[in-house]
């Protein structure tokens, strides 16, 4: 793993968790931290030694936000290159080829409460809290809040949280379908590595498809959607992995999945 500054890299079993490790600063998102974790992204995007990445915070907090010491005198110019790199990342994130689970353990508020939102499945300690606090500060999320957020929870509640910036806590995240599982904090981790050891048991080809089909789909008409699922269920059905699995099945033993 390489050296960084602001994150922490750890291969744990078949994962890697990427910790954010700007405590003092609650893990803010400054420029260098969002520089750090799109250069892990993009040396690991094909990388085979795990199956599963796990982003989490250091401290008590997931992320607490971007870094407002850097947009405080920030211009037109200024505000549109953050959000651009910002939102460049969070793709990034959305779009890695292996599943990401975000595991948050404190505050996940603005960039943190987006980067959470990019992730595929959201893991949250009983002490997590939520929020896009912008309008707060005289702005508006940048790095994907308006649009990702609606598309969790429905417009309605969307329209809620980003205009009155209220934080609301891991049960009612819960409640409204931003977070997947809530748990003790100390079983956090044990739970997001539980997962994700569950996820790598599977064939890699097929959850890489799935996470594809899902994330493509979202953005098409529902007919043309269908269509794109077709066209990979087609696909998958001649690869290894479909008749070592369906093999393996029949023969009530434990399919030994190469992704191919």
């Amino acid at each position: 793993m390489a050296d960084y500054k602001n994150i922490l890299v750890e291969k744990k079993d078949a994962a890697i968790v990427l910790t954010i490790n700007r405590e003092k600063a609650m893990n803010a998102l400054n420029r260098e931290t969002v520089a750090e974790i799109q250069g892990f992204i993009s040396s690991h995007w094909s990388d085979d030694s795990f199956g599963v990445l796990i982003i989490t915070g250091a401290g008590k907090a997931f992320v607490a936000g971007a870094d407002i010491s850097e947009m405080k005198d920030m211009d037109i110019e200024g505000g549109m290159d953050m959000s651009a790199r910002g939102n460049y990342l969070f793709k990034s994130i959305q779009n890695f080829p292996k599943p990401v689970i975000a595991a948050v353990n404190g505050f996940a508020l603005g960039g943190g409460c987006e980067l959470a939102m990019a992730c595929d499945i959201r893991i949250a300690s009983e002490k997590a809290k939520f929020g896009q606090p912008e309008v707060n500060l005289g702005l508006i999320p940048g790095y994907g809040g308006t649009q990702r957020l609606s598309r969790l929870v429905g417009r309605g509640k969307a329209m809620q949280l980003i205009l009155t910036g209220d934080m609301i806590k891991a049960d009612e995240a819960y409640r409204i379908g931003f977070v997947d599982e809530i748990c003790a904090p100390e079983e956090l981790m044990d739970k997001a590595l539980a997962m994700a050891q569950t996820i790598t048991s599977k064939s890699p080809l097929a959850v890489r498809m799935a996470k594809d089909c899902v994330n493509r789909g979202l953005d098409m008409p529902l007919s043309n959607a269908l269509d794109f699922e077709k066209v990979n269920f087609g696909a998958i059905c001649g690869s290894y992995d479909k008749t070592e699995g369906c093999t393996a099945f029949l023969e009530k033993r434990k399919a030994e999945f190469k992704g191919k």
